[in-house]
């Protein structure tokens, strides 16, 4: 089993390699084209890797897989709306975008896998902690379902003010820069500040998203490589969907039900297990419906 967390890892590392040294070697703005291709190539080699779960350890793994990775896109497409609001707000430029995700997801595969890894020892060994993450997930999906849009206000983040107390910030960017040296002194960028944003507003994210897929499976290598092919297929899909989001309005109130769903099925299970084949068929179902929605009952443009 180590030799494949092992070799899958390869594979992440591998193509992120590909991603930024190849493909992404000149900074420039994705288009719309570039990154649907993108999105498709990061859904297909999902796709790929659910068969090698089936054929691998059955089909209850590759349900529960396909499942995991569904509920955890679907939860990531709401949060590309506040990466939008995040770039909009520190004013990052259209090609520099794309490297703050690549680091900023990067960090992510690290802080969900000690996450997982944690949540998941958590649960086995005391078994009333699904009860606080089902209790969680519902309390997260009601604050959801009231919220009618998405706030940000950076200025606030704890960790982004403590970071600003110790590190001196240039006032401009510098580039694709982290950090440049100005004399003797070295300086971190507003880009720096950015990825710090993205970095812990992604840390709550998962606080949601994490307990969501422990509700499916606690098969951590499952719950890892769902979480990971979402999560690598994120940066593309923010850029094909920058454009569209306001066409899903409706969208939260389906990832909304979404929390509420999975946080009661975490509670019941106890009693009673809902098979996994009904519960991607619910999630489907609830997403597809906020997606129609959204285009049946168009949005009121504000005079």
């Amino acid at each position: 089993m180590i030799l494949f967390w092992i070799l899958f890892n390869v594979f992440v590392v591998a193509m992120l390699v590909l991603d930024l040294g190849v493909f992404h070697r000149n900074t420039h703005k994705v288009k719309f084209r570039e990154a649907m291709l993108w999105s498709l190539v990061w859904i297909s080699l999902a796709g790929a890797f659910a068969v090698v779960v089936y054929f691998w350890h059955g089909r209850r793994e590759a349900l529960e897989f396909v499942t995991g990775y569904v509920i955890e896109l679907s939860l990531s497409v709401d949060n590309l709306f506040i990466f939008l609001l995040l770039f909009r707000f520190f004013k990052v430029s259209a090609p520099h975008q794309h490297k703050v995700l690549f680091w900023g997801i990067l960090g992510a595969l690290v802080m969900r896998a000690i996450f997982i890894l944690l949540g998941v020892g958590l649960i086995q060994r005391f078994h009333w902690i699904i009860y606080v993450f089902g209790a969680l997930l519902i309390y997260s999906g009601i604050k959801l379902f009231f919220q009618e849009e998405a706030e940000v206000h950076p200025e606030k983040n704890p960790v982004l003010r403590l970071f600003r107390k110790f590190v001196p910030v240039t006032d401009d960017y510098h580039g694709e820069a982290f950090f440049i040296r100005k004399g003797n002194r070295r300086y971190a960028t507003p880009l720096l500040v950015v990825l710090v944003v993205v970095e812990t507003t992604d840390l709550i994210f998962a606080v949601d998203s994490i307990p969501a897929i422990l509700a499916i499976t606690l098969n951590a290598f499952i719950v890892y490589t769902s979480n990971v092919f979402a999560i690598l297929g994120l940066r593309s899909m923010y850029f094909a969907l920058a454009g569209m989001m306001e066409m899903f309005h409706y969208l939260h109130y389906g990832l909304s039900l979404i929390l509420i769903f999975v946080g009661a099925k975490m509670l019941v299970s106890h009693y009673y297990e809902v098979p996994t084949e009904i519960a991607l068929s619910i999630v489907a179902g609830i997403l597809v419906m906020s997606v129609l929605a959204s285009k049946l009952f168009p949005k009121k443009k504000q005079a």
